[in-house]
């Protein structure tokens, strides 16, 4: 008998269905030939620090840094049942053999194999390796079984990355805690991450904008334009001297230019799009994403590549033909070697939707599920499409000794921007439908007389805040600065598209960012972590660095041991550098008051998971608390920052925006209202404005 375990029970359930195992039993399913299992997440993590020794359980210096020798592992409380279940299951006589069917990733190998050590098995194993649940691809990954030891590598990765964090989590929080009094979360990607945006905020704040000016000449059929001009004074002086005068044309220059289909997504290249269309958080596309997987809709989400392989082009060009059918619009090509290129598909293939699609109803999905099939569909439909050509026509003018200039673009074929502007036409905002710029006939020489003259005045612009989407792109391209003179040298970045959203959700659990309806901006907290973090810590190219190498130890290229000594090293002379700091010493304990408790009147402090009242320990105690988790907030997508804490000890009640309604899945206005009714009770409510719906799905 084989025992199947998947990393999700609707996972398994897809499984057993197709294999015929249907006796339900409690936390597995078992039939003659099978018995079919799951885990639920992560069941076995790293333990703490106070496993290894009590006196971690506090946080001093002097224990620093902490590097344990022989790694120990734990049983998640939250789901020790389940963990019960598949290690009695894994002990059966009758289970000759284990096929693992976690997630085909870094963190599904991990998932099972430390299940698998802890229950101490010695059964061999088989992987299961499939990037999509339909029943087909079930059924063939279960004829195409490969030996676990094929994935030895991928586990040593996602081995190391687990306590790369741990070791730099741990040892960098409780340092800088120590050193500045205060509670300093520190992460191996998410203070990178966090730089970036603190970096940008500084940028924006420092940056000085400048007025510019432009003099526009109208030729009657078409208008050109000068360079800029700092001076109004000069800008004047060009508008008045060319006012009523001759234009002659300088010269007439004509390209061919051509711009190819966009590639499938993968999953950071779909969270960005989704941002951008939908103002989706990377996290929810996602969870949305991972649903579409678990009912067929959709491939592996996990995935960084945007090709498929050479053997899928028979499938692909079915799925076309489908997918043209069900969205009802004409194909007239089918560029298939647009999407295919078998190097540079490693785990898993592009995003794409599945066969299933052909007889779901896409009506009945949830909004945020149905148009982020929506995006798949039409993306694969234009990855396939023809070349978009036009012509650029630029023209130099002179008119008094200054030059302007004018652009035309005439469209030659608009190939795949066809399929995407039907597209962007279900859209409910309409995006600008690309127009065509003409000029008339001209010959250089050509005079064109008494022309019209005025003045455009512009301002220069700052860099913009981060939005999800761009933040996303930052993090892919953490390093490329860094490697784009080298040739060949393959793009470093922070984080994986699988981790991505997971940081930026942490960095605003920890209030070190808010997001500002789009954008997401650093707070106070953000400012203060990586003012005193070194560059060691808060190094984009380093922590880069980290994760190709991760890369490489999946490909069997680097050891394990020799990454995680380089780790140890860095954090082992990151402790020792501040040996003798006065900062041990002189900083001041004070603690911040944030406001006045509304039950006893005495200072709030902030602590690591809540805004509690000073008076706790005094007799009688007072127990005012607000959790940093609290659930009205979480429902509606919002973090409980420290700026929100202020604000409601002070007036009892805040404005906010876009706070989300699970019922309705759309966002919306209010006033929350806090209410205090004794002892440790806190209630929020909601006023609500007229007309205060922001509707962002359809």
């Amino acid at each position: 008998m084989r025992l199947i375990i998947a990393e999700k029970p609707s996972v398994a359930e897809s499984i057993a269905k197709v294999l015929g195992v249907t006796n339900n039993k409690n936390g597995y399913i078992i039939a003659k030939d099978y018995i079919v299992s799951w885990c639920v997440g992560h069941l076995v993590s790293l333990a703490s620090a106070d496993t290894y020794h009590a006196k971690y359980s506090k946080w001093n210096y002097q224990d620093l840094p902490i590097i344990p020798q022989e790694w120990q592992y734990i049983v998640n409380v939250s789901t020790k049942k389940q963990f019960e279940i598949l290690k009695e299951l894994m002990a059966k006589k009758e289970v000759t053999e284990l096929i693992c069917a976690t997630d085909a990733g870094r963190e599904g190998e991990l998932i099972f194999r430390l299940v698998y050590q802890k229950c101490n098995c010695k059964k061999p194993v088989k992987r299961l390796w499939i990037s999509s649940l339909e029943d087909s691809a079930i059924v063939k990954g279960m004829a195409e079984l490969e030996n676990s030891q094929k994935y030895d590598s991928l586990y040593h990765a996602a081995l190391c990355r687990a306590k790369a964090d741990w070791l730099i989590g741990i040892n960098a929080s409780r340092l800088f805690s120590c050193l500045y009094h205060k509670t300093l979360n520190v992460g191996r990607v998410m203070t990178p991450t966090l730089a970036f945006l603190t970096e940008r905020e500084k940028e924006i704040s420092s940056f000085q904008k400048q007025k510019f000016y432009q003099v526009e000449i109208d030729c009657v059929d078409f208008c050109a334009i000068s360079e800029k001009i700092e001076s109004k004074t000069d800008a004047e002086k060009v508008k008045q001297k060319c006012l009523g005068k001759t234009a002659v044309v300088q010269s007439i220059e004509q390209k061919q230019k051509t711009e190819n289909p966009p590639k499938l997504y993968d999953l950071t290249t779909l969270q960005r799009e989704a941002n951008k269309i939908y103002g989706y958080t990377a996290q929810q596309t996602l969870e949305y994403l991972q649903a579409l997987y678990e009912k067929k809709l959709a491939t592996y989400p996990r995935t960084d590549s945007n090709y498929i392989t050479e053997d899928m082009k028979e499938s692909i060009t079915e799925l076309i033909t489908v997918i043209s059918q069900k969205i009802g619009i004409e194909i007239t090509a089918q560029n298939i070697e647009n999407i295919v290129d078998s190097s540079k598909v490693s785990d898993h293939h592009a995003l794409l939707p599945t066969k299933s699609i052909e007889t779901a109803n896409l009506s009945e999905l949830p909004a945020g599920e149905r148009n982020i099939v929506k995006l798949l569909l039409y993306r694969l439909l234009i990855a396939v499409g023809e070349t978009y050509c036009y012509a650029e026509t630029s023209i130099l003018l002179e008119c008094e000794k200054t030059i302007f200039k004018a652009n035309a673009k005439n469209i030659l074929q608009k190939g795949w921007k066809e399929i995407l502007e039907v597209f962007q036409k279900t859209l409910r905002e309409k995006n600008k439908k690309e127009s065509e710029i003409l000029l008339p006939n001209l010959e250089k020489g050509q005079q064109i007389k008494g022309v019209k003259s005025s003045i455009k005045e512009g301002m220069t612009a700052p860099p913009k805040h981060f939005t999800e989407d761009t933040l996303l792109l930052a993090m892919e391209n953490a390093s490329a600065e860094e490697f784009k003179q080298i040739e060949n040298a393959k793009k470093k970045g922070l984080g994986t598209p699988a981790t991505r959203a997971g940081i930026i959700e942490k960095l605003i659990k920890c209030g070190f960012a808010e997001r500002n309806q789009k954008q997401i901006l650093p707070t106070q907290k953000g400012f203060d972590l990586i003012e005193v973090v070194p560059q060691t810590i808060k190094s984009a190219k380093l922590t880069a660095e980290w994760e190709s190498k991760l890369k490489e130890i999946e490909k069997n290229n680097i050891l394990s041991q020799n990454f995680m000594q380089e780790i140890e090293t860095m954090l082992a002379e990151l402790v020792k550098s501040y040996e003798n700091s006065d900062l041990l010493k002189s900083i001041s304990t004070e603690k911040e008051i944030i406001g006045k408790c509304p039950r006893c009147g005495r200072a709030v402090y902030e602590g690591q998971k809540n805004y509690y009242c000073s008076g706790y320990k005094d007799n009688p105690p007072c127990h005012f608390t607000l959790w940093k988790d609290n659930l009205f907030f979480t429902s509606k997508r919002k973090t409980f920052t420290k700026q929100l804490a202020v604000e409601f000890l002070n007036k009892g009640r805040v404005k906010m925006t876009e706070l989300y309604s699970e019922k309705k899945d759309r966002y919306y206005n209010a006033t929350v209202v806090m209410q205090y009714t004794g002892e440790k009770c806190v209630v929020f409510k909601l006023e609500f404005p007229a007309k205060n719906v922001i509707e962002k799905e359809t």
